[in-house]
């Protein structure tokens, strides 16, 4: 079967059920990203572009998105004509709405099957935006969102079946749009993310290895922004440090903002919150390791006592249930779509997002009683391999959902 891939970060959502299908083999797969620094394999071929236009400081706000949203879809539909003149149509096409990858995708090839991933409809309330008071929202930014959303509508109208993670996600789109979109999550690779007894992690700083014998704790974003709650963590780390005397804390992340706003002048939140704290934290047990290898995330979670995950309501990450499939005791926020995934008290301990006092309180209890906890990471685990495992769970869904509009010819199987 040929099958097409479109995502502008590669593999991201699609990576696990990508994975599976060149190990099966048997498929002519093409993927097709802005991703430069990926390159064609034995097993499938890579197609990489740049958009034709760009916008600018100077595009009209409420549009931009959608003007730079339709520059990638064109792009795209000039890629999938150059592809199918080559001899290349393919029997399915999977894509991500995000960023207009799919706005135009049905002009090239009207018949055949296209599964879109829809991840986020935007909001003004209820979701990530104006959730937290300390950043207010611009008396314009309503309409900047609800504009936004015309990729999300037009990328609905050119799709044969919709997918996204969590029920939280399909309840944000309007009810006109949700008939058309399934709820199956990409999957964990709970094979992959184990509890690992004999896990270290070398500290320059230190000169030796930590252990899961050390007080170690955890944050980690993919940069460290307010959404993703930074700042509510960096704000309890006074109160934590100075009541665990022997704790350190690893923090992953990087200075970016993958969400929201950037901070004037090229000040980061990172240096931001360390000039507010100052001296009332002990930087020598606060260990920022930046953007680490997917290895090296596994075996500082899995070295950690207590690994801290908040975020507002807001689409939730990998890291946090890749966290809970290696029985790690999670304290995270009290906020959709985190309660669809934690069972507070059993799976994990929920907070109030803007408490930074109530996330240290709960955090130094995990870490000065332990054993207490055991049970609550065995049973995170659980909850992971029995609702989200990729393998046993996750792939036969999405085979499923897959088959549903493909002709039974072309029909996957296990």
């Amino acid at each position: 079967m040929n099958i097409l891939f479109i995502h502008q970060n590669y593999l991201a959502q699609y990576k696990h059920f990508f994975d599976w299908l060149v190990t099966k083999g048997g498929h002519r797969i093409v993927f097709v990203t802005q991703r430069a620094d990926m390159k064609a394999s034995p097993s499938h071929a890579v197609v990489t572009y740049k958009p034709d236009h760009a916008t600018n400081s100077d595009s009209y706000a409420l549009t931009k998105d959608f003007e730079q949203c339709c520059a990638n879809g064109l792009k795209v539909v000039d890629i999938c004509t150059q592809l199918d003149v080559k001899g290349f149509k393919p029997d399915i096409i999977l894509g991500h709405t995000g960023w207009g990858e799919m706005l135009f995708i049905k002009k090239v090839w009207p018949d055949v099957p296209t599964l879109s991933y829809f991840e986020y409809y935007f909001t003004e309330t209820g979701g990530a935006v104006g959730y937290d008071p300390e950043f207010p929202i611009a008396d314009t930014l309503q309409y900047i969102l609800q504009a936004r959303n015309a990729t999300n509508h037009l990328s609905h109208l050119e799709c044969d079946l919709g997918q996204t993670a969590t029920n939280w996600q399909h309840q944000g789109y309007p009810e006109a749009l949700r008939d058309k979109i399934e709820v199956i999550h990409e999957g964990i690779r709970t094979d992959v993310c184990v509890p690992n007894s004999d896990a270290f992690v070398t500290l320059g700083r230190l000169k030796r290895a930590v252990t899961r014998d050390d007080e170690v704790f955890t944050y980690m974003a993919r940069n460290m922004e307010p959404v993703r709650g930074f700042h509510i963590f960096m704000r309890a780390l006074p109160k934590i440090l100075a009541a665990r005397p022997n704790a350190r804390v690893l923090i992953i992340g990087g200075d970016q903002v993958s969400y929201g706003r950037s901070l004037k002048d090229g000040q980061t939140y990172r240096s931001m919150l360390e000039q507010e704290l100052g001296d009332s934290v002990d930087w020598d047990r606060v260990h920022f390791l930046g953007l680490v290898a997917y290895k090296d995330f596994l075996s500082v979670i899995q070295i950690s006592r207590c690994h801290i995950y908040l975020t507002v309501p807001f689409v939730p990450s990998w890291s946090m249930m890749e966290s809970m499939s290696m029985g790690a005791t999670l304290v995270s926020s009290k906020v959709p779509p985190i309660e669809e995934i934690i069972e507070d008290g059993k799976t994990g301990f929920l907070v109030d997002f803007l408490d930074p006092e109530a996330l240290a309180t709960k955090v130094i209890d995990v870490l000065e009683h332990p054993d207490n906890y055991k049970d609550v990471g065995l049973a995170a685990r659980q909850h992971i391999v029995e609702t989200y495992d990729f393998k046993t769970v996750i792939l036969e869904k999405q085979i499923k959902m897959i088959n549903s509009i493909l002709p039974e010819i072309h029909h996957l199987s296990m």
